[in-house]
């Protein structure tokens, strides 16, 4: 069973890859894909009805923290319901009053986190790298922030610099490594020495 899960999983990576190569692929391939598509929905689906089981069977046997069970199980439900209508005046208010808030406040946890990491780490560990990141941290939230007296020039180019430049390359080679990362899973898989699929 293990050698003919490997064999179908090497077979569908290497006429997936040859599509991209070789156009008598491409149906092959888009079908192949399509196929994917379809189990990761299913997957999704699996996953929420695990979710509302447990979540309901925790209600039921009334334990602890049941309440924000409670919670998550009408929320989905309610999320569920008007998702599925078109763009209505309830759709917008929860995403107005409900997913933009609470994506502003994680935003601003994520400031003070920052602030308070920067702050511990220069009290522990007072070096070069540490100060940097107290710096380059002030200078984000003075830049992006509303201030009562007016944005400073230095700072806003500074800030701006920052985050066009530095973090943007940042973010360049954390992608590139998660490209190459990707790219050498799935050559293992691809190989065979990797069976993921067989429970290894």
């Amino acid at each position: 069973m293990r050698i003919f899960a490997a064999v179908i999983a090497i077979a569908a990576g290497v006429l997936t890859l040859l599509g991209y190569f070789l156009p008598a692929f491409n149906g092959i391939q888009l079908t192949l894909l399509n196929w994917a598509v379809i189990l990761v929905g299913v997957a999704a689906i699996v996953g929420v009805f695990n979710l509302l089981i447990v979540h309901t069977d925790k209600i039921r046997r009334r334990q602890k923290n049941s309440g924000y069970s409670a919670f998550l199980v009408i929320g989905l439900a309610a999320a569920l319901i008007f998702g599925m209508m078109r763009q209505t005046v309830i759709t917008t208010l929860m995403m107005n009053a409900i997913i933009l808030p609470s994506e502003a406040a994680l935003m601003g946890l994520l400031v003070v986190s920052l602030l308070y990491a920067a702050m511990r780490l220069l009290r522990r560990r007072s070096d070069p790298m540490s100060l940097a990141f107290l710096i380059t941290a002030a200078l984000l939230i003075l830049g992006f922030a509303t201030l009562p007296f007016g944005n400073i020039p230095v700072i806003d180019i500074a800030s701006r610099w920052i985050t066009q430049t530095l973090a943007l390359g940042g973010a360049r080679g954390i992608l590139i490594g998660v490209a190459l990362g990707a790219l050498t899973t799935g050559l293992r898989v691809l190989f065979g020495v990797d069976r993921p699929y067989g429970g290894n």
